[in-house]
């Protein structure tokens, strides 16, 4: 299968191509774990999550890696602010380590939680020090450094080309100059790439280095992390759009620096989600977590259904009443699954009808262009409604779409999908059957048994969904 994804290096959409044929190199920026991941961040997982199936249902063999920040990192992108674990430390009375230690398994929850796939390595920036020491030594062999104030600056003035990801040139640049800023700093836009204690007094992680005890910057780990695992050159950098601008322009100058050769081919970012009109962060205290979310009824697969529905270039607003629809999908998707295992003895079609193979090959279309999973539901409910297609072409066709879904639909039990008893399914689809053929009385008659049920209908674009009357 062809894949074509948009690459923000020439924000275009263009040909997918490996370096190493049959092998797919994938880095995904990771989490800060001084709290719980809040849902905007998981919409990113979910993102490259949905990425990792596409690739391997492509037939790559993906090597996917996703670092844990569990270094201090400040609280501003740009050198500046607290230090997000030392603020969370002082907040809870935790020790640095043991708050990296909670909220790493909290993170692993999370994705677990989601039907998210483990990456193929989750390494620490803790475990990697001295591998992050080396790159920055490179640099500094090379030229690309100073050190002032006992810090150690990466100089964007040595390299030509800095600023090409988020399409910023030399004149914006500089004219940043007029802005107050690190008075350390040759140009405002120099970051650190390690610190020492002439600029963070009493910080409790901290490591032996050429130029002092100290620990590094933000953007350094990456860089030396996605090298060790996935060499000097790779396929495809993740990361959300916030990244673009600072964090991920600066990963390319030390990279390509240290290097001398172009560092990675697509670079894919994914759009925030909005919640009353604003980025969900926890900086500024609007955001929810899954558990959160939990505490409403909702399902983890609940709002992996929500973020299908939403193109991952695209903003997601996110609203109870929103969730609540996606919800309502989700659990008539399972039980019109659990209803096709009734009907077939679980036993799909080994060979799909050409009328099914038309659905298969526009699931495909729909993917291998730029991951188009809103389309990819719609392709999936206009199957269901098929009145010409059989239960188990049906149900076939289903579970191939879930090798990307991700709801692990084949091993469905019914008590989790809440499924409807065959006398309210009978009523729901004499119901249906009403409607096709106009009959509006017989239909109002059944939906109004259904409510004395306990069982509420609503009609959507997508077929009758049903929600009970708690």
């Amino acid at each position: 299968m062809k894949l074509n994804f948009f690459n923000t290096m020439g924000r275009s959409v263009q040909d997918f191509k490996t370096l190493e044929p049959g092998v797919a190199k994938l880095y995904c920026c990771g989490p800060t774990v001084y709290n719980y991941a809040h849902i905007g961040n998981l919409r990113a997982y979910l993102f490259d999550d949905i990425l990792r199936r596409v690739l391997e249902y492509a037939g790559y063999k993906v090597d996917h890696v996703v670092n844990i920040t569990d270094v201090g990192h400040l609280t501003d992108d740009n050198d500046e602010g607290e230090d997000k674990m030392v603020k969370s430390s002082r907040e809870t009375g935790k020790s640095v380590w043991d708050i990296a230690e909670f909220y790493t398994e909290a993170f692993f929850k999370d994705i677990d939680s989601l039907n998210i796939i483990r990456p193929t390595v989750t390494p620490k920036a803790t475990d990697h020090i001295n591998e992050m020491i080396a790159m920055i030594k490179r640099l500094e062999e090379k030229g690309f450094t100073y050190e002032a104030g006992g810090n150690i600056y990466f100089n964007i003035d040595k390299s030509p080309d800095y600023g090409k990801l988020a399409l910023r040139d030399r004149q914006d640049l500089h004219a940043g100059a007029r802005i107050k800023v690190d008075s350390n700093k040759k140009n405002p836009h120099d970051f650190v790439l390690w610190f020492t204690r002439s600029k963070f007094e009493h910080q409790a992680m901290v490591w032996d280095s050429p130029w002092g005890r100290g620990y590094p910057g933000w953007h350094i780990e990456c860089s030396a992390m996605s090298m060790k695992y996935l060499g000097e050159q790779f396929d495809i950098h993740c990361g959300g759009i916030d990244h673009i601008s600072i964090h991920h322009t600066n990963e390319i100058a030390q990279s390509e620096a240290a290097t001398g050769r172009k560092w990675v081919n697509y670079w894919m970012h994914n759009e925030f989600l909005i919640m009353n009109k604003g980025k969900m962060a926890k900086s500024s205290g609007n955001f929810l977590t899954l558990d959160s979310l939990a505490d409403d009824g909702f399902s983890p697969l609940d709002y992996r259904y929500f973020t299908l529905g939403g193109h991952y270039r695209s903003q997601l607003q996110f609203s109870k009443e929103s969730l609540s629809a996606a919800a309502r999908a989700r659990k008539n998707l399972f039980d019109k699954v659990i209803r096709l295992k009734g009907e077939t003895n679980n036993t799909p079609s080994s060979i799909i009808s050409q009328e099914g193979q038309i659905y298969i090959k526009n699931f495909q279309e729909h993917l291998s262009t730029d991951l188009n999973t809103p389309r990819v539901l719609g392709e999936l409910w206009l199957m269901l409604k098929d009145v010409g297609l059989g239960s188990q072409d049906k149900l076939a066709i289903i579970y191939e779409f879930d090798k990307i879904l991700g709801f692990n639909l084949e091993n469905l039990e019914e008590v989790e999908a809440e499924s409807l008893d065959s006398d309210i399914l009978e009523l729901i689809d004499s119901r249906n059957n009403a409607r096709k053929e106009k009959n509006w009385e017989k239909a109002d008659k059944m939906r109004d048994i259904l409510l004395e049920k306990g069982i509420i209908i609503k009609d959507t674009p997508n077929g009758t969904e049903w929600t009970r009357n708690v």
